[in-house]
């Protein structure tokens, strides 16, 4: 067996379901009306697929604060992909019920990737870090510093 000291982007749980996601939001968009499979369903394809592809590309570089910044992409196509969704449903192309599961969905894999960047974080020096480590949140808790 193969000794890592690092994961593959493939062993992250949030990049299976970030994949997984992408896969179903690319089914779902295809059955909109033809217009709307170039303009809104070509834009929440390419967001939902940059989300893990983000993950992808920063996951094998050197530098953690790189890696950091690929979390940070990565959520925010999450965020984006959310709002295209929301689009589809408000135009009636995404039944509500579709809609709060993939936004769901979205909003877990966030959720993920905020604790992704907050582990990674505990290997910066205290002054680079974005997320601050509370000593009464308890182990592996941070809130974001602003």
């Amino acid at each position: 067996m193969e000794k890592r000291t690092f994961l593959h982007v493939e062993d992250l749980e949030v990049y299976q379901k970030l994949c997984h996601l992408h896969i179903e939001v690319c089914d779902i968009s295809h059955r909109w009306p033809a217009e709307e499979r170039y303009e809104l369903g070509s834009q929440v394809r390419r967001s939902s697929n940059s989300a893990p592809a983000q993950l992808a590309e920063k996951n094998d570089d050197r530098h953690l604060r790189n890696k950091i910044e690929g979390i940070n992409r990565a959520r925010g196509e999450a965020g984006e992909t959310i709002h295209h969704l929301f689009m589809a449903k408000l135009k009636g192309y995404l039944d509500p019920k579709d809609y709060e599961d993939l936004r769901s969905r979205c909003q877990e894999c966030i959720r993920m990737l905020n604790g992704l960047e907050s582990s990674l974080e505990k290997h910066l020096p205290p002054d680079d870090r974005k997320w601050a480590v509370r000593e009464d949140d308890g182990p592996g808790y941070a809130t974001p510093e602003h």
